[in-house]
């Protein structure tokens, strides 16, 4: 996937947990869920930053 893919993810899960918090509350089970996805489309575009600055430019 690339960078460009994954901020566009980003920003829609970022949307949605945003609507979930204001209708479910933050402590909610939906909402803690979304997080969790949140955190791992974070993890993969952070990955991915870190793999591009450390591989051997041409």
């Amino acid at each position: 996937m690339f960078n460009n893919e994954i901020l566009t993810l980003i920003e829609k899960k970022r949307t949605e947990l945003i609507e979930v918090v204001a209708k479910n509350g933050l402590n909610s089970a939906v909402a803690i869920q979304v997080s969790r996805e949140l955190d791992s489309l974070l993890n993969m575009y952070n990955k991915q930053k870190h793999k591009q600055k450390s591989a051997p430019r041409p």
